[in-house]
């Protein structure tokens, strides 16, 4: 399948993400949200990035013409003939199925639909359309223009055409796919990246280590570039806690269960970046204090 024009739902830091290196491929890319003022934010950090990698040398085209491939819109009508669909809205089943069952009504018959879920099974997404066979996870990892891995995910109905045609896309967007074949909650990286994170977050919660301490352990002991509390503060706290809830209530296994620090701190405001704090604190401009 050749895919050329690309409308992604939903602009949050997912989104435009996966905008960003759709446009930065060549593709038309549809950006869609519930507001212009979501929009603007959204193609204000797009266009930093853009640049970034430009002044850096890492891009083909200059940021004008990255930047002229991206159509901000409030409606999926622009996106109508586009030849797959990324949905990226908030980590929860009835939303997303609102969000498919609207799709199904603007575009084509031959459009590929696919979620960029963590957590969420692609068979539960898939059955709120008519075309469960279209239907696939495309799951990006945050921050998508800088990490190569992308989880493409089989549902139950999912055809193997449309299996070959997402790690296709996966390929031509610069990314390596990783196949999902059995549409487990959390799928492969997730499930496992999920206990090693809520183990980190309860030795916080014990006093056993400071966030900075299994941060920085992190990086120089795996070779990861950011520990598993600063990757929570950037993804954000609900974000996090949302996914960790649906593969629990999946699965029903103890080991899921959202550690009473997290949850807390959910409750209290604390996001993350977005919130100016999660972890750790951060200024106006989203950058870390002390």
């Amino acid at each position: 399948m050749n895919i050329k024009k690309v409308m992604v739902v939903g602009c949050g830091t997912m989104g435009a993400g996966i905008v960003q290196v759709c446009a930065q491929s060549g593709l038309q890319v549809v950006m869609t949200d519930l507001s212009q003022e979501m929009l603007d934010k959204a193609l204000k950090s797009i266009a930093w990035s853009v640049g970034k990698l430009a002044d850096k040398g890492k891009l083909t085209d200059d940021k004008d013409t990255v930047m002229a491939r991206i159509t901000a819109s409030e409606d999926y009508a622009p996106g109508a003939d586009a030849d797959l669909v990324i949905e990226a809205v908030f980590e929860s089943l009835d939303v997303k199925k609102e969000v498919f069952a609207r799709l199904e009504n603007t575009v084509g018959p031959d459009t590929l639909l696919a979620s960029n879920t963590s957590a969420i099974p692609i068979s539960a997404i898939g059955g709120a359309t008519q075309r469960p066979q279209r239907v696939l996870g495309l799951h990006f990892f945050n921050p998508v223009p800088m990490m190569d891995a992308v989880e493409v995910i089989k549902g139950i109905s999912t055809s193997e055409e449309t299996m070959e045609a997402g790690m296709e896309f996966i390929r031509f967007i610069g990314k390596h796919p990783i196949r999902v074949d059995s549409d487990i909650a959390g799928f492969i990286l997730n499930r496992c990246n999920m206990l090693t994170n809520m183990e980190a977050y309860r030795l916080v919660e014990q006093k056993v280590a400071t966030p900075e301490d299994i941060d920085t352990g992190f990086r120089l002991a795996f070779g990861r570039k950011m520990g598993p509390l600063e990757t929570s503060d950037l993804v954000g706290l609900d974000v996090q806690l949302m996914a960790y809830t649906n593969v629990y209530e999946e699965e029903k296994d103890q080991r899921f269960y959202p550690p009473s620090i997290l949850r807390r701190k959910v409750e209290a405001g604390q996001l993350g970046r977005k919130t100016g704090k999660g972890w750790y604190d951060y200024d106006k401009d989203g950058k870390r204090i002390g």
